[in-house]
């Protein structure tokens, strides 16, 4: 099909689903609007219950803890099939040649951006454990912690350069660090279920209202999901930059014999 077809048949779709759109957006409550009373009850009752100052962590933790746990649960699972389906046979070894196109220049890391990047990477780690810690008071919790506290990896990999990342970083160590988040969820949900609660009921001491302990098991679960995000996010680090790896020399070779076999 010509670029004119294609330019042709578009037009019209962009058309219906302008109006479609516009349809939808009319339609929507105002900003601020409430659709139900859920968010009123649980700004209500929760800070009385669990004296906590977050209601969004009151809610992920707490009130819907379980389907958090499937949510945890589900990132563990697709961090695990990304494993399996990256691992396999590879050229790319520990070499410090990333894969690139033929011809183009490559430019050595200036000591400014060592060093930046060396400071960055302390501030990013530190300030996701700020959020996680600080998941039951202020906005913030233990997956948006964790996924900041993972960025500094990138950091660390812009700085030091692939060779150093790897002796730095190890994905058993991430491995184990999400396998031990992930588990300390489970636990926090079964642990009631075996004094005859309801899964993920507050069995702990809630602390004082506004304190960085506040929310009793809330506390173990936040830190839990933080823990599991971080490694999770490292153990994709690892793979997606081992891809990004120049083969070594005969790999390519042997790939397309297989290929012809």
């Amino acid at each position: 099909m010509t670029g004119y077809w294609r330019l042709a048949l578009l037009a019209p779709a962009l058309i219906v689903l302008a109006i479609a759109a516009a349809q939808v957006i009319l339609a929507m409550p105002a900003f601020g609007h409430p659709l139900s009373q859920y968010g009123t009850t649980v700004n209500a009752l929760a800070p009385m219950i669990r004296n906590v100052s977050n209601m969004v962590a009151a809610v992920n933790f707490d009130v819907r803890a379980i389907d958090t746990l499937g949510e945890e649960s589900m990132l563990i699972c697709a961090v695990t099939a990304t494993v399996v389906l990256l691992r396999g046979h590879r050229g790319e070894d520990m070499t410090e040649c990333a894969g690139r196109l033929a011809g183009r220049e490559w430019l050595g890391r200036s000591a400014a951006t060592v060093l930046m990047c060396r400071l960055m990477a302390t501030v990013v780690f530190l300030y996701g454990v700020f959020v996680v810690l600080h998941g039951t008071v202020t906005p913030g919790g233990g997956f948006q912690g964790g996924a900041i506290a993972a960025s500094s990896f990138i950091l660390i990999y812009l700085g030091e350069g692939y060779s150093v990342w790897r002796d730095v970083l190890h994905s058993e160590i991430f491995a184990a660090v999400e396998g031990f988040g992930g588990l300390a969820f489970a636990l926090a949900a079964m642990v009631p279920l075996a004094f005859g609660y309801a899964a993920d009921q507050n069995v702990l001491p809630l602390g004082s209202w506004k304190d960085l302990y506040s929310g009793g098991l809330m506390v173990i679960v936040n830190a839990a999901v933080g823990v599991a995000v971080i490694g999770s996010f490292g153990v994709l680090l690892l793979e997606f930059m081992e891809e990004t790896r120049a083969p070594k020399p005969g790999d390519e070779d042997d790939e397309d014999q297989e290929e012809g076999a």
